[in-house]
């Protein structure tokens, strides 16, 4: 175990990218994906149940499908950043989900877009072509102090 305070993690310049919507905003993130679908070609693709399959059908590109969000696809893979288009206007009776992916989002260190203005800035970073270094805190030191 190490005693640095924070734990380095290196995005490198393919990215694993997850992708996730609630069923009000399924359509969305396919037409999103759709529009970039030639800058995300080149990284690995990952999505929860029906959301990976849309995708996958509607624009060609090759995306993993894992569990649905409430049986926890959202927290399965390793990933670099997470394109999470929730809707807010909807009652979620998974709502602790939520919490708990986004949790888990910021402890690692992660990038969320939770809309798409916020998917289109993380696309089109300089980092999206480049490796980047995530700086997560060693909570084990955190702890012991």
């Amino acid at each position: 175990m190490t005693n640095e305070k924070f734990i380095g993690f290196t995005m490198e310049k393919t990215k694993h990218i997850a992708l996730v919507a609630h069923d009000g905003k399924k359509k969305e993130l396919v037409e999103w994906c759709d529009r970039n679908k030639d800058v995300l070609k080149n990284h690995f693709l990952c999505g929860t149940g029906t959301t990976a399959k849309l995708i996958a059908e509607k624009t060609g590109l090759p995306v993993k499908g894992y569990c649905s969000g409430p049986l926890g696809g959202d927290q399965q893979g390793g990933i670099d950043f997470l394109v999470f288009l929730w809707d807010p206007l909807e009652a979620q009776p998974h709502d602790p989900d939520v919490r708990a992916l986004l949790r888990i989002a910021v402890v690692y260190d992660i990038p969320v877009a939770n809309n798409l203005a916020t998917a289109d800035f993380l696309l089109t970073s300089k980092f999206m072509d480049e490796t980047y270094e995530r700086r997560v805190e060693n909570f084990n030191v955190t702890i012991q102090e």
